[in-house]
Formats: C-alpha cells, sequence, structure tokens
C-alpha cells in the first residue's frame, strides 16, 4: 500500500512539475520571445498594419471600411457617402448571434452558389447602384462598365481593395462630390495603384483607405486655395 501511494506521488509531483514548465515556456517565455521578436523585425504588422492620419490611427491597410452617411430615423440600412471611394460589398460579413452585447465585426464570405436567388438578387441590387451613384452628368455608366469586384463581397467580407478598374469608375463622382479636377483625381488612383506582387502574383489593386486619406488631404490643399 505504501508503495502504491508513494508511486502515486511521484507521478503526480512529476505531471505538476511538468505542467508548471510548459506553462512558462508555452504561456510566457515563447509568446515574450515571439512577441519580441515581432516587435524588433516587424512593429508595423505586429501592431495590426496601422494606419494613420491627422495624428492619430484611422484604421488598418488589412481591414475594409464603410463610408457612409449617418442613419437617419427610421433607417436601417445607412447611404453610401458618396464623396468618397467606395469598397467592396459587406453581404459576407456574418452577424454576431453568440455575445449581443458588443456589435462586432465577424468575417466571412455569403457561401451561396452563382444560381442562389438571393446572391443574384444581391448582384443586381448592387451593380444598379453602382451605375445610378457614379452616373454623372454627360458620362453615364454602363452595367457592362462595372466590374465583378464592385458587386461581390469577398471571401472574407473585409477586403481592403478594389480593382483599378472601380476606382477608376469612381472617379468622376468623387471629383464632382468635391468640386476637384478629374485630372487631379485620376492621378491619386494612379498614384495609389499597387502593381501585381514581384510582377505576376495576384492581381492590381488599390487600397481604399490610403486613396481617401489621399483624396481628404487633396480636397484640404484644395479649400486652402
Amino acid at each position: 500500500m505504501n508503495t502504491s501511494l508513494t508511486n502515486a506521488a511521484r507521478l503526480l509531483g512529476a505531471g505538476l512539475r511538468a505542467l508548471l514548465v510548459l506553462t512558462v515556456v508555452t504561456g510566457i517565455v515563447y509568446p515574450l520571445v515571439v512577441t519580441g521578436v515581432a516587435q524588433g523585425l516587424f512593429p508595423g504588422k505586429a501592431n495590426g498594419s496601422e494606419v494613420t492620419a491627422g495624428g492619430g490611427v484611422v484604421g488598418s491597410s488589412l481591414i475594409g471600411q464603410a463610408y457612409d452617411l449617418p442613419l437617419k430615423d427610421g433607417q436601417e440600412t445607412p447611404e453610401p457617402d458618396l464623396r468618397w471611394f467606395q469598397g467592396r460589398p459587406q453581404n459576407g460579413l456574418g452577424t454576431n448571434t453568440v455575445n449581443t452585447r458588443y456589435a462586432l465585426v465577424l468575417s466571412g464570405a455569403t457561401n451561396r452558389s452563382a444560381d442562389n436567388a438571393e446572391l443574384v438578387r444581391w448582384v443586381k441590387e448592387a451593380k444598379a447602384a453602382v451605375v445610378e451613384d457614379n452616373s454623372v452628368p454627360g458620362h453615364p455608366v454602363k452595367p457592362s462598365d462595372v466590374p465583378a469586384d464592385a458587386v461581390t463581397s469577398s471571401g472574407s467580407g473585409l477586403d481592403p481593395h478594389i480593382s483599378p478598374e472601380y476606382a477608376d469608375l469612381q472617379v468622376r463622382r468623387v471629383a464632382e462630390r468635391n468640386d476637384l479636377p478629374v485630372a487631379r483625381v485620376q492621378r491619386l488612383v494612379d498614384t495609389h495603384t499597387t502593381p501585381r506582387t514581384l510582377g505576376f502574383i495576384g492581381e492590381p489593386r488599390v487600397n481604399v483607405l490610403e486613396l481617401n486619406i489621399a483624396l481628404k488631404a487633396l480636397k484640404g490643399g484644395a479649400d486652402g486655395h
């Protein structure tokens, strides 16, 4: 009996020591080392790829934002603020059903097939809105001019980029709404267009947050004159 108790105590002690060591190594030492290396070599990425403007953090270059007008009385869906470049639709965003106390932003795709009736309706409505919003006097937008990323959400629903084609489509509307020359707004888009990575990976893209920050600076400069 004493031998059995001794063996059990020895095994329990060994297990507790192993638990303590693993807790310290994996719960304290490893996170500190990884955090230190990340902060030393990639501080920007380690801190969430923050984008600053006007002396403060205004977002992340990895997460898209909505540029909407404040909700009116009785309105459930905000209208886009057409003074700004708009990102991709956010129909892929999920709803928070677990913690209803906070309005959390959840990512996710629609997971609907191409012939799904709801998805088809979303695309048709989005295309009609893009045509209407971006048509300016003398320069109507045709449905065939609307690129796919203007009417579909990304796989995460949080893509911060749009295609150069979609950005170009918005140039005249943004210029008109802000009383800016079309050529200056177009140059802004061209300057903020990122080419394919290494020349062959991915597609050319425009970060909407960074573009709108530059647009705000351009508006400020124009107002100053």
